[in-house]
């Protein structure tokens, strides 16, 4: 007789400015420490290479199913996320999440010691920035969960199991509460209220992201422009502005520029393709050595920046996009093996979903989870000196945002209209 497939419901619980996740750690007892326990020489190198790997490598599948929509990712939770799983799967599911992680030179020790390290270093970035990282595991009640599967979720990734009665109907409704809480409203709902009798773990990562501009925007500049989109037709944005010294780049066929937050460590990175090219032909040339390169090339240059306020809701489920990159059999009820995750001989774990979500908005003061107006600014400055550079972000662009020490890329999306 064929096993049962026992699915497993994996989210990606994401909210930007605000990013956060159920780091449900079972009670409110377990909490980020006030002080790093870990230092950037603990993380190993090959991992950020990897995780970047595998972002830009999320990204560009997830473009060929959103062509023309803004894009908003956190690859960063998604590799904790999938992460975690791995610490469950067996055989040729754990190759192929290998494969799609990018971590072949990896072993899973390395993996799960270096993320560890990783979100202790991010954590503690910056004092003057709010990023925190979470999550947690949710079980069904009377399900067996592997105790190594379980220690090492709980040692390296500070996710705890909490054990509950799915068919009860206020389940779905404390999972919900919790994500809720921890996104500062932000997102309401992940759960539906009626759980499937098959889905025996909800796993969860969510990190929540609100950081100040080092040199705010002053609001009294920010006037209404032209945002043109790729059809030709224009819409009407608050544009700020301002002028400063930044890093600055100029590549082949786009511009970008570093807008730093708090202290530097963490910055937004802009690309604006040329007028003469587009985003489509700017994506094309995003991968991970390519990327490298242009990180050493930026240097600090006087210049005008105008930016629109902008903000951006997405929802999407990334199995297609995993799919692409080499996970089909996590997804296979015939041939996934998570059996390293559950103690039942005669049951099968599939992979049922991975949803990401996330939320970002982009204001004079920053990049945070709050309602606010944009309004463009014109440019009040002194006479501009000749060897400075004017990047009016005024059509469809790519952003990241990235910390610089570890390199590690936090968030990247692309906006393409405006709301």
């Amino acid at each position: 007789m064929k096993p049962t497939a026992i699915k497993i419901a994996l989210l990606t619980v994401i909210c930007f400015p605000f990013l956060l996740t159920p780091g449900h750690k079972t009670e409110s007892d377990h909490r980020k420490e006030d002080k790093p326990i870990f230092q950037i020489d603990d993380i190993d190198k090959r991992l950020i290479t990897a995780n970047n790997r595998f972002a830009f490598g999320l990204y560009e599948a997830t473009v060929k199913e959103e062509e023309d929509k803004n894009i908003l990712l956190s690859p960063f939770s998604v590799s904790l996320a999938l992460a975690m799983t791995y610490n469950g799967a067996d055989l040729e599911t754990k190759e192929a999440m290998v494969r799609t992680l990018e971590v072949q030179n990896l072993s899973m020790e390395e993996i799960n010691q270096s993320h560890a390290a990783l979100k202790n270093v991010i954590e503690h970035a910056d004092p003057d920035i709010q990023l925190n990282i979470a999550n947690s595991l949710w079980g069904r009640e009377g399900i067996t969960f592997h105790e190594e599967f379980l220690k090492k979720n709980e040692a390296f990734y500070d996710a705890y199991l909490t054990t509950m009665d799915f068919n009860d109907p206020k389940a779905a409704a404390t999972i919900n509460g919790w994500v809720h809480d921890h996104t500062n409203g932000k997102i309401e709902k992940m759960v539906n209220d009626d759980i499937h009798p098959r889905t025996i773990l909800f796993l969860l990562n969510a990190i929540y992201f609100k950081g100040e501009w080092a040199e705010p925007f002053d609001e009294a500049y920010t006037t209404e422009r032209d945002f043109y989109l790729a059809d030709g037709s224009t819409q009407k944005v608050p544009m700020m502005s301002q002028s400063g010294e930044w890093k600055y780049f100029q590549g082949e066929g786009f511009e970008a520029v570093q807008l730093p937050y708090g202290n530097g460590r963490i910055s937004m990175n802009i690309f604006l393709p040329d007028e003469n090219s587009d985003l489509t032909q700017f994506q094309q040339q995003l991968n991970e050595q390519d990327w490298q390169s242009w990180m050493d090339h930026f240097q600090s240059t006087p210049g005008n920046i105008r930016l629109p306020r902008f903000q951006v809701e997405y929802d999407k489920t990334l199995n297609e996009a995993l799919k692409a990159l080499g996970m089909e059999v996590a997804f296979d009820e015939g041939r996934a093996n998570f059996e390293r995750m559950v103690a039942s001989p005669n049951e099968n774990v599939v992979i049922k979903e991975v949803k990401h979500r996330s939320f970002i908005e982009v204001n004079e003061e920053g990049t945070e989870a709050a309602a606010a107006t944009s309004v463009e600014a014109q440019l009040v400055s002194a006479p501009v000196p000749t060897n400075t550079f004017n990047m009016e972000v005024n059509r469809p662009f790519f952003f990241t945002i990235q910390d610089n020490e570890t390199e590690a890329l936090l968030f990247m999306g692309s906006v393409v209209e405006m709301g």
